[in-house]
């Protein structure tokens, strides 16, 4: 892992850290292949029940360092898939995604361009009400390239983001949970990103990780694939000793321990 990323696990919970604060956590290679890294790590630690994904210092990130990307950069824009369905620049917001964790985006500050897109990849979004948003790319003559497309479809209907791609225009915190770009305002998000994934990792571990395969399967899914796929994750979680566990825990009033 570069020094672009803080990655620190406590209780089960992840927090990645994007620690560029003195460029906004603007983008350049390091950043790409710090972010990847960080991924690809948590994706293998059964003991991460949760991920939190936040930017250190004054914004969440900037988007692009067009001087590091012009200077060299030029090289990650590859039709090579490298990761999955994925190159790299897509990796760093097409991963969140695809890890079998939940992922809580905490955005404050800015979240322009890649810097959206990368937060695109959570699957919930906290947003300051002051935060400035952007979907950049048209400002400088460039079109969203980092899985952005793929995130926001289901998000952000369709007519809502050809305006904010065409004009690139910026938006504050509440109007981009009305568009679908965030999920809702927080005071302090890190700080409710932590105690929303503190919540979730309290849960059954193996039930949160099959319900996100099925939101998987939701996204692209035929009614037929739902109601199977739906089937299948509650056979294999009925009786299992985490699930026995969440509910003795929930009957006695106490916290439950879980395998990992």
């Amino acid at each position: 892992m570069t020094d672009r990323i803080l990655l620190d696990v406590d209780a089960g919970v992840a927090h990645v850290r994007l620690a560029r604060a003195d460029k906004l956590n603007a983008l350049d290679p390091a950043m790409f292949e710090g972010i990847a890294d960080a991924i690809a790590r948590i994706g293998d630690r059964c003991d991460v029940r949760a991920v939190v994904l936040s930017g250190e210092g004054r914004g969440f990130c900037a988007g692009l360092d067009m001087a590091a990307m012009a200077g060299g950069g030029s090289g990650l824009l590859t039709r090579e898939r490298t990761h999955g369905l994925a190159n790299l620049v897509q990796q760093v917001a097409w991963g969140w995604r695809t890890l079998p964790q939940p992922v809580i985006a905490a955005i404050h500050g800015v979240a322009l361009g890649g810097g959206l897109q990368v937060a695109a990849g959570a699957d919930v979004r906290l947003v300051a009400a002051d935060a400035r948003l952007s979907v950049r790319e048209l400002h400088w003559g460039i079109v969203p390239d980092m899985a952005g497309f793929a995130l926001w479809r289901g998000c952000v209907r369709d007519d809502h983001l050809r305006e904010a791609v065409y004009t690139a225009r910026e938006f504050g915190g509440e109007e981009a949970v009305r568009l679908g770009f965030a999920t809702r305002v927080a005071d302090d998000p890190v700080a409710e990103a932590l105690a929303l994934a503190r919540t979730i990792a309290g849960r059954n571990p193996e039930a949160v990780r099959a319900a996100k395969r099925l939101f998987s399967v939701v996204a692209d899914g035929d009614d037929a694939a739902i109601l199977q796929a739906e089937s299948a994750e509650q056979a294999g979680l009925l009786g299992t000793a985490n699930q026995r566990e969440q509910v003795r825990a929930n009957m006695e009033k106490r916290a439950a321990v879980f395998a990992n």
